[in-house]
C-alpha cells in the first residue's frame, strides 16, 4: 500500500516537474519573441507621398541591416499622431519637428539622438513671406495696417509654422491667439506647402513657414520664389530630431547614430532636404522648451 502510494506521488512531482519546465520554455520563446520584434519608426511626412515611400523604403534596408533585425516605418499624417504614438508605446523612434518632440520630451521621455544638416548646418529659420506683388518689404511694414491683413499659419503643432510666428506676433502687439488679434482673418493652413501656395495665390497676404522647406519646394518646382519674397526671419531654430523611446539601450543609440551619419542615399536626404544627418541632444531644444513654456503648451 505504501509503495503504490510512493509511486503515486513520484508520478505526480514528475508530471509537475514537466509541466513547469514546458512553461518555462514557453515563456522563454515568448520572451525572444518579443525581443525579436521589429524596431518601429513614425514619421511626420517631409514630402509628397510617393516621394516618402520610396525614401523610407531605402531607410528601412540600411537601418535593418545596421541593427540586424527588422525595421518599420510608417509616416504619419499629421505632427500630433507620431506624438502620441510614441506616448502610448507604440513606436521605438521617431522623427519629430522641434516643438513636438519638446512635447514628446515631456510626455514620454523621448530622446533626441539624431538631426539633419542643411547645406552643412544643422539650423534653419522660420518665415515670414508674401507675395512679390505686395508693397512690404519687412514685418513692420506688413503691420502697419494689421486690419488689411489676411495672415496664414502652417500646422498648429509647427515650431516654424505657427509657434516662434505666434510669439513674434504677440510681441509685436497683433496677435493673442486665432480668436484674439487685429489681422483681418487668421487661418491654419495645416502644412508648409499649402502655406506657400496660399500665399503664392494670393489667397493670404502673409505666412509663416519653415525655411528649409520653403527651399526644397522652390528646387522641387512647387512653388516659384519670383513670385515670393521673405519679410521675416526668426533666430536659428535647432533642426527636427529624431528621438528614441526612452528605455532605448546606448547600443542600439549607438548603432542607429552610427547608420544615420552613413547615409548618402540621395532618395534619403532629399526626403528630408538634408545634405547629411548627425547627432543631437536634448539640450540642443531648450530654446524651443523655453518658448513652449511661454505659450502654455507645456508646463514646468
Amino acid at each position: 500500500m505504501k509503495k503504490w502510494l510512493i509511486m503515486i506521488i513520484s508520478l505526480g512531482f514528475i508530471v509537475l516537474l514537466t509541466a513547469c519546465g514546458e512553461e518555462s520554455e514557453e515563456s522563454e520563446e515568448s520572451k525572444e519573441g518579443e525581443e525579436s520584434g521589429p524596431f518601429t519608426i513614425g514619421v511626420i511626412p517631409a514630402q509628397s507621398e510617393g516621394e516618402m515611400e520610396s525614401a523610407m523604403d531605402n531607410l528601412q534596408s540600411i537601418l535593418s541591416e545596421e541593427l540586424d533585425k527588422e525595421v518599420t516605418i510608417e509616416v504619419y499624417p499629421d505632427y500630433n499622431g507620431v506624438v502620441e504614438a510614441m506616448n502610448y508605446d507604440k513606436i521605438d523612434m521617431a522623427y519629430f519637428g522641434p516643438l513636438t518632440y519638446v512635447v514628446a520630451h515631456e510626455k514620454s521621455g523621448a530622446k533626441a539622438i539624431i538631426t539633419q544638416l542643411i547645406d552643412g548646418e544643422p539650423f534653419y529659420h522660420s518665415y515670414i513671406i508674401t507675395h512679390t506683388d505686395n508693397p512690404w518689404t519687412s514685418i513692420e511694414e506688413l503691420l502697419a495696417n494689421p486690419a488689411e491683413i489676411d495672415f496664414a499659419f502652417g500646422d498648429q503643432n509647427s515650431t516654424s509654422g505657427s509657434l516662434i510666428p505666434s510669439i513674434e506676433l504677440q510681441d509685436l502687439g497683433v496677435y493673442q491667439d486665432e480668436d484674439d488679434h487685429q489681422f483681418n482673418s487668421v487661418r491654419f493652413t495645416g502644412s508648409h506647402d499649402a502655406t506657400a501656395l496660399a500665399v503664392q495665390n494670393q489667397q493670404v497676404d502673409a505666412g509663416a513657414i519653415d525655411s528649409a522647406i520653403y527651399n526644397q519646394l522652390v528646387e522641387a518646382g512647387k512653388i516659384d520664389d519670383e513670385q515670393l519674397k521673405t519679410i521675416w526671419q526668426s533666430d536659428e531654430l535647432f533642426q527636427y530630431p529624431w528621438a528614441v523611446h526612452q528605455d532605448t539601450d546606448e547600443e542600439t543609440i549607438e548603432q542607429l547614430q552610427q547608420a544615420f551619419a552613413a547615409i548618402e542615399d540621395e532618395k534619403i536626404l532629399n526626403a528630408f532636404g538634408a545634405s547629411a544627418f548627425t547627432t543631437a541632444t536634448n539640450e540642443d531644444y531648450e530654446s524651443i522648451r523655453q518658448a513652449a513654456l511661454k505659450q502654455g503648451i507645456i508646463e514646468e
